[in-house]
């Protein structure tokens, strides 16, 4: 009868790391990096090159750091996205930096600022969206050409001192642990037939 339990106890503990396995794990993006949510110097190209090598999946977290008052973070569909145009929003403006949005589904998504010209200075984000990360990486979306220069009055200049990319803690991630996973679920999988040889 221990031996029975003993057995069953090892499924269990076999069944629980397998299925370890196949959870997604939050990752969380800050936004920019170290450039933060703010008016890039070098425009649009800025949050599309950052975004093209980065694999977004839903759960995922994205971080937007800004100081409060000076930006914000609107979610807008595509071709408000392309005409900079705060109509047709898609959930609420968030004005209180830094702000944190989880991914809830899969396609294309797109972030705006709507102070000043901010969004047409560079200061959007377009993002693709996946269901699993087996997924292959998006193309880049191509951004709408003529990005201005940053050298209207209407610009805020990107605080000297604010957030910063180490300063925001994950908000309930968990660190990717696929690796650990995999090697724990093929140790026990090999301890099996040992176990099962001592058992029978």
């Amino acid at each position: 009868m221990a031996r029975f339990i003993m057995c069953i106890l090892f499924f269990v503990i076999i069944n629980a790391v397998a299925l370890m396995q196949f959870t997604a794990a939050q990752t969380v993006h800050v936004v920019g990096d170290d450039l933060g949510w703010t008016v890039p110097q070098n425009g649009a190209t800025a949050y599309s090159n950052w975004a093209a090598s980065k694999r977004f999946l839903i759960g995922d977290i994205l971080v937007f750091n800004f100081t409060t008052n000076e930006h914000d973070v609107l979610q807008v569909p595509k071709a408000s996205f392309d005409e900079c145009s705060d109509d047709n929003p898609i959930g609420n403006m968030l004005i209180n930096g830094p702000t944190n949005v989880t991914l809830n589904s899969t396609g294309e998504q797109y972030y705006i600022c709507t102070i000043a010209r901010h969004c047409e200075l560079g200061q959007r984000l377009a993002i693709t969206v996946s269901a699993t990360s087996s997924s292959p990486l998006p193309a880049p979306s191509p951004t709408t050409p003529a990005t201005p220069s940053p050298t209207s009055n209407d610009c805020t200049p990107a605080p000297t001192s604010g957030p910063t990319a180490g300063s925001i803690p994950a908000p309930n991630a968990t660190p990717n642990s696929s690796s650990s996973s995999s090697v724990l679920a093929t140790l026990l999988l090999s301890l099996f037939p040992i176990f099962m040889g001592l058992i029978f």
